[in-house]
């Protein structure tokens, strides 16, 4: 009785990580636009900074536009090198 009530109790513990596990993965779609959005507001952040120190609506737009394509290539490279790096990956 002891036994089954530890396998069950085990069981369940799995069944919850195994369930909790595929709740915490986005989907890939989820993923873009989270970037998308995430990209927006840093952009938005890069103009207003650029606003307030230049007092120059278009240069702080000149700026964040920089910004944003330089961003997304930085971090197009930053993912294709942490794709070869094995450093915190399940085998």
């Amino acid at each position: 009785m002891i036994l089954d009530q530890f396998l069950y109790t085990s069981r369940k513990q799995e069944q919850i990580q195994d369930v909790s596990a595929a709740m915490s993965q986005d989907s890939t779609m989820r993923s873009v636009i989270k970037s998308i959005t995430w990209r927006v507001v840093g952009t938005m952040d890069t103009i207003l900074i650029s606003w307030i120190l230049t007092g120059q609506v278009r240069t702080a737009f000149a700026i964040g536009g920089v910004e944003l394509i330089t961003k997304m290539v930085l971090y197009v490279a930053h993912e294709r090198v942490w794709n070869r790096i094995k450093f915190g990956r399940r085998p």
